[in-house]
């Protein structure tokens, strides 16, 4: 059963990734941003653009966005495994006021 589970978590990746690659551009890495930061911190952020490299996401305040850019490493290392475009970089936006960025 075990490894039943594990092809097709395997099989899920790839059709996500393809998915993703499809992405029309630009939107690829707001769309992986879930995946790569997994469920608990994507129900308190917000990937709200991508340009230039730079994936840029609202957080609650300064001291997620410390904590978080201690994982941007792990986080790019996901999200250029799944998109097309290059992420360079994560930046993190504290408060709500950056939503009006978009």
């Amino acid at each position: 059963m075990t490894r039943t589970m594990e092809r097709a978590a395997v099989g899920l990746e790839r059709i996500v990734a393809s998915s993703l690659r499809r992405a029309p551009s630009g939107e690829g890495p707001l769309l992986a941003w879930p995946l790569a930061c997994g469920h608990a911190v994507a129900a308190r952020t917000t990937a709200l653009s991508f340009a230039d490299g730079v994936l840029q996401v609202q957080v609650p305040d300064a001291g997620w966005r410390a904590e978080l850019q201690t994982l941007a490493p792990q986080y790019l290392a996901v999200l250029n495994r799944y998109v097309a475009e290059s992420v360079r970089r994560v930046e993190f936006v504290a408060g709500k006021s950056a939503r009006a960025i978009r």
